[in-house]
C-alpha cells in the first residue's frame, strides 16, 4: 500500500469553490467569487485575436515579452514618478498568485517567520508552510481594519524574514496610508526583512484616495517585491497574467525560482495586453470612476436594508454587517441561509482568518458586476 503524506493536510476545498458550486446548484445570484460578469473591452479581445493571427504563439522570453514589461514600467512612471528597468526589474507571470508563491519560495527558508495581516488572501499561509516557514498572523482592528503597530513591533523577532502587505486590501477594501508605510519602515529599516506587497487592486481605489506602492518609498526600494494583476485591471481574470517588480538583486533570486515554476506566461495574451495598454491608456485612468460608480450603485440600493456597511475604499469587494438581521448565525451559516432562502451567494469573511474574531458578522460581496446584477442583488438583500 502506497503511503502519501500531504504537505497541506488541513487544506480542503476552498470556500470559493464551495460557494460557486452552491450558486450553480441553487441557481442563485453569485456575488461571491471575484470576477466580472461583463465582457472585456472589445479592443482588447481584438488585440488578442490579432496577436494569435500574427504568429505570437510560441514561447516568449521567460521573463515576459519586453513590450509588456515596458508598459508596466510606464505605469509606475506615470503614477509614482519612478521607472523600474523593464529588463532587470520586471517579470511577467501567469497570474499574481504564482508571483506571490515564487517570491516566498525565493526568500523564505525553513524556520523563517513571515508576518501576514488577517483577514488575508488564502494563498499566503500555505505558500509559507510549503517551504517550512511559519506564518505569524496579526489580526487587523475589526472596526476599520487598520494595523495595530504595537502588535507588529512585538511580533518581530530574529526569525522574521518577511512582511506581506496587501493594499488595497482583499477582503476588507481598506487601503494603506502613507503613515502605515512609514510605521512599517521604522520597524524594519535596520533589520534583514523583505516586504512582499500584493497590489493587485492598485487601480481600484475610490473617493479621491491615492494608491501608494511599496516601491514609492526609497527606504523600501531595495527590499520590496510588488506583485500586480492584469486580470483585475482589464476585466480578464481568466487570462491569468500578472507581474512582479523588484530591484535587480531581488529579481535575480525571484527568476531563479520562477523559471522552474512556470518558465513563461502566455505569449498572445502578453502581446494583446501590451498593444492595448499602448493604444488605450484611458482604460486605466478611468478605472477608479468605473468601479466607484458600481460600488455606489450597490450601496445606494441597500439604503433601505437592515445591513450595516462602511464603503469600500478599494478593490471590487464590499463587506456587509448582518448583525442587525441574524446575529444568531455565524458568517458561514449566514451565507448558506442567504443562498438557500434568498438565492444570493456571498463569501464569509471568517475564512480569511487563522483565528476569526468572536461575533464576526461580516460577509463579502463582489461588485464587479453588470449594473442590472447589482440592482437585482440590492433588491434581494433589502428584503432579507
Amino acid at each position: 500500500m502506497i503511503e502519501i503524506h500531504s504537505k497541506l493536510p488541513a487544506q480542503g476545498v476552498t470556500i470559493f469553490s464551495i460557494m460557486t458550486a452552491m450558486a450553480q446548484r441553487l441557481n442563485a445570484l453569485n456575488l461571491a467569487q471575484g470576477f466580472p460578469d461583463f465582457a472585456a473591452p472589445p479592443a482588447l479581445l481584438d488585440a488578442l485575436s490579432q496577436a494569435t493571427l500574427a504568429g505570437f504563439n510560441q514561447y516568449p522570453s521567460g521573463d515576459g515579452l519586453l513590450p509588456l514589461r515596458e508598459q508596466v514600467a510606464r505605469l509606475f512612471s506615470r503614477r509614482d514618478q519612478l521607472t523600474p528597468d523593464p529588463v532587470t526589474e520586471i517579470t511577467i507571470t501567469p497570474g499574481a498568485t504564482i508571483g506571490i508563491f515564487c517570491v516566498i519560495q525565493a526568500i523564505i527558508h525553513a524556520d523563517d517567520e513571515v508576518i501576514i495581516f488577517d483577514p488575508s488572501y488564502d494563498s499566503y499561509a500555505p505558500s509559507i508552510q510549503l517551504v517550512g516557514g511559519k506564518a505569524i498572523h496579526i489580526a487587523l482592528n475589526t472596526a476599520d481594519f487598520s494595523v495595530d503597530w504595537n502588535q507588529v513591533k512585538d511580533a518581530i523577532t530574529d526569525k522574521t524574514r518577511m512582511v506581506i502587505v496587501n493594499t488595497p486590501h482583499n477582503p476588507t477594501g481598506a487601503i494603506w496610508s502613507r503613515q502605515d508605510w512609514l510605521n512599517l519602515i521604522a520597524l524594519i529599516q535596520d533589520k534583514n526583512i523583505i516586504v512582499l506587497s500584493d497590489e493587485v487592486y492598485e487601480h481600484l481605489i475610490y473617493d479621491h484616495e491615492k494608491h501608494l506602492s511599496a516601491l514609492t518609498f526609497p527606504e523600501l526600494r531595495d527590499r520590496s517585491f510588488v506583485v500586480g494583476s492584469f486580470g483585475k485591471t482589464f476585466h480578464v481574470t481568466g487570462w491569468k497574467t500578472g507581474y512582479c517588480v523588484a530591484s535587480p538583486q531581488l529579481m535575480r533570486v525571484f527568476r531563479q525560482i520562477y523559471q522552474f515554476a512556470n518558465f513563461c506566461g502566455v505569449t498572445p495574451i502578453q502581446m494583446a495586453l501590451a498593444n492595448y495598454m499602448q493604444q488605450h491608456p484611458e482604460h486605466i485612468t478611468g478605472l477608479s470612476r468605473f468601479y466607484q460608480d458600481k460600488r455606489d450603485l450597490f450601496i445606494s440600493g441597500l439604503k433601505d436594508s437592515k445591513f450595516n456597511l462602511v464603503a469600500s475604499k478599494g478593490t471590487f469587494f464590499q463587506n456587509l454587517d448582518y448583525s442587525a438581521i441574524r446575529p444568531d448565525l455565524n458568517d458561514r451559516e449566514m451565507c448558506q441561509y442567504l443562498a438557500e432562502e434568498h438565492k444570493i451567494v456571498a463569501i464569509p469573511v471568517s475564512v480569511f482568518y487563522q483565528h476569526p474574531p468572536e461575533k464576526l458578522h461580516l460577509i463579502r460581496f463582489c461588485f464587479a458586476k453588470k449594473d442590472e446584477t447589482l440592482i437585482q442583488a440590492a433588491k434581494i438583500l433589502t428584503l432579507v
